[in-house]
């Protein structure tokens, strides 16, 4: 989708883009999104990996009954900045636009659904890797390492966020608990 300079454009943040935005932005809020869950089954060449040990980051799948918890971002000036993100997510994300529902916190019930920029990489992208299990994941992650780091520091991080984020949003234990037990294996493989 293309968006003009003066519109009104958010970007939903749910992986390296909650605690590393690199985007300009003139309001920032904790937010939902219904029907997906967050899975390590995106392999990473270009950022937590290399081409000969790809590390895993984050997608969304489609699961009814399920949300998952991000950042919302509305952009200062959408146009570059989304170019710029395509950038980084180049390795199979595509965007997609999709309604996510502001904090109860944070907007009036009538103004919480936010359209926003999502980027998914697809099921059918040459990285995607269906399927894995957690402790699988972890194992990967526990020794993968690329070129913006470690791939066990940015599961650290997504937990810490996610932990920052959970009486915000109030999610259930239920909501996180995939990720924690991702985290807990890799740490404990790594030590």
């Amino acid at each position: 989708m293309t968006h003009r300079a003066s519109e009104q454009v958010w970007l939903f943040g749910y992986g390296s883009l909650m605690w590393r935005p690199d985007v300009e932005f003139t309001a920032r809020v904790a937010a939902v999104l219904p029907g997906y869950q967050r899975r390590f089954w995106q392999r990473s060449t270009d950022h937590r990996g290399t081409v000969a040990h790809p590390g895993r980051v984050v997608t969304l799948v489609p699961v009814a009954g399920a949300r998952t918890a991000g950042i919302a971002y509305r952009l200062r000036d959408p146009v570059p900045t989304l170019a710029r993100i395509d950038h980084r997510e180049q390795q199979g994300y595509q965007r997609r636009e999709l309604e996510v529902h502001a904090a109860a916190t944070a907007w009036p019930a009538r103004q919480r659904g936010l359209r926003a920029t999502v980027y998914v990489a697809d099921p059918d992208n040459p990285y995607f890797s269906a399927d894995e299990t957690p402790a699988h994941s972890a194992q990967i992650i526990a020794r993968a390492h690329g070129p913006s780091g470690a791939n066990l520091e940015y599961a650290r991080a997504l937990v810490t966020t996610l932990e920052v984020l959970r009486s915000e949003l109030a999610l259930a234990e239920h909501e996180l608990a995939y990720e924690r037990e991702v985290l807990a294996h890799a740490e404990a493989l790594a030590r």
